[in-house]
Order: structure tokens, then C-alpha cells, then sequence
């Protein structure tokens, strides 16, 4: 069973704003500006992530971990290795998503795909948060590491048709600025929380390192999103 990675994201931003002060409003944007240019000046990342999802209506909670790589511009590669191997790759705006189970590649775009993947889109667009997102506080006023409060991202009114998901929850480390934790709740009720370790950043990384392993005859099918 292939694991749901989101690319889209939504919700209601006045109510949000209207439970927290301005100044946390005012310090929550400072903070998402240092968290831009923090990867604005990333070339290459490699980490190492968990995911746990819990379904609705279910009391048990999916878990799964693997490894991300990222290189400018426009690479990312996202590896599932436990329960299943699963890699998917991103090229600009184009998606491959490989399952070595299933013998097929599934290809797409981003705007095709949004419905059904991932922090994909966030991890990508890393740089121009502030752009991309309505910025807000936690209306819970909820902190994380070194006591910096949770960014909550909301996408802009004209992505909130397509998108399968309310808002997303970001945890910010206090000396690197970069993202540790994100949570992402969808319409349906499941959440999803993606934990980021063993963060490495400009290493070097090669962009073989970031191509899909899949034998020759592997079967390419289009995504019907």
C-alpha cells in the first residue's frame, strides 16, 4: 500500500489571526523570514525522516520512515524504506513516483498529484514560505524547541479549492532555522506528522544521487489526478 505524502495545503486564515496577539503575529512572520533565508542559502539537503499518520476513526497510526535529498534548483528525491520501499522523485514541476512492489513508475506533475502527496511542495518552495503561505501563530499559542512558537501555514485563497489538507504545523530549531517537525491535518481528519533528523546541509550532494532505481522494463504509467 503506497504511503499518502501531500503537496497541498489550506484553511480558514481569519479565525486563526483573530485568537492571537499582533505581536505574536509580527514574531511568528520574523521567524518565517529567518527560516527563508536560511534555505534560501541552501544548495543541497540530506535527511533522514519518520511519519507517523493517524487515520480517522482508527486507533491505531501508520508509521514509516525513510531518507530526503534535496539539491538546487528543483531536485528532490523522497525515499520511503520501511514498511515499503517507495522512492519518488521531483523534477521542477514534473513526478515520478517509483513503487518496486508494484513493477511501475506512476508519473505526473505537481498540480496533477497535489490532491494525493506531499510536504513535496513545502520542502521544495523552501525559501519562500512567507510568499507561498498565509503565516500564523498556533491559535493554541503551542511552542517547540528553544521555546519558538509553531508556524501555522495556510495556503492562499486561490490554492484552497484543490488542496486535501486544513493547515499545516511547523517546528523550527532555534540555532539552525530549519524545518524539525511538520504536521499536516486533512479534510478527512487524519494526521500526518513528519519528523526530520541527521539534517545535513551543502554537502556536495551529486544529482545521480538523486535519479530513480528502476530496472529498464519498469511499467510507466500516467497519474489519473
Amino acid at each position: 500500500m503506497t504511503r499518502i505524502i501531500f503537496l497541498s495545503l489550506i484553511v480558514v486564515f481569519c479565525s486563526a489571526q483573530a485568537t492571537v496577539s499582533a505581536s505574536l503575529v509580527e514574531d511568528v512572520q520574523a521567524l518565517v523570514k529567518k527560516v527563508d533565508a536560511q534555505y534560501l542559502d541552501i544548495q543541497d539537503l540530506q535527511a533522514e525522516f519518520t511519519q507517523e499518520t493517524q487515520i480517522e476513526g482508527f486507533d491505531s497510526r501508520l508509521a514509516s520512515s525513510g531518507k530526503v535529498l534535496l539539491k538546487k534548483p528543483g531536485l528532490l528525491r523522497w525515499d520511503y524504506q520501511k514498511p515499503s520501499i517507495e522512492q519518488i522523485l521531483v523534477e521542477g514541476d514534473q513526478v515520478m513516483w517509483y513503487v518496486p512492489e508494484h513493477q511501475q513508475v506512476v508519473q505526473g506533475n505537481l498540480t496533477q498529484m497535489a490532491a494525493s502527496k506531499a510536504p513535496l511542495t513545502l520542502l521544495q518552495g523552501a525559501g519562500k514560505l512567507g510568499e507561498q503561505f498565509d503565516i500564523v501563530p498556533s491559535a493554541e499559542k503551542e511552542v517547540g524547541e528553544g521555546g519558538l512558537p509553531i508556524v501555522v501555514l495556510m495556503p492562499k485563497p486561490k490554492d484552497q479549492a484543490t488542496s486535501t489538507v486544513t493547515r499545516i504545523h511547523v517546528m523550527i530549531h532555534p540555532k539552525s532555522y530549519l524545518m524539525t517537525q511538520i504536521m499536516l491535518f486533512e479534510k478527512s481528519g487524519n494526521i500526518s506528522t513528519l519528523r526530520f533528523s541527521n539534517i545535513r546541509v551543502n554537502q556536495g550532494v551529486d544529482a545521480s544521487m538523486l535519479k530513480l532505481n528502476m530496472p529498464d522494463d519498469v511499467v510507466v504509467i500516467d497519474s489519473p489526478m
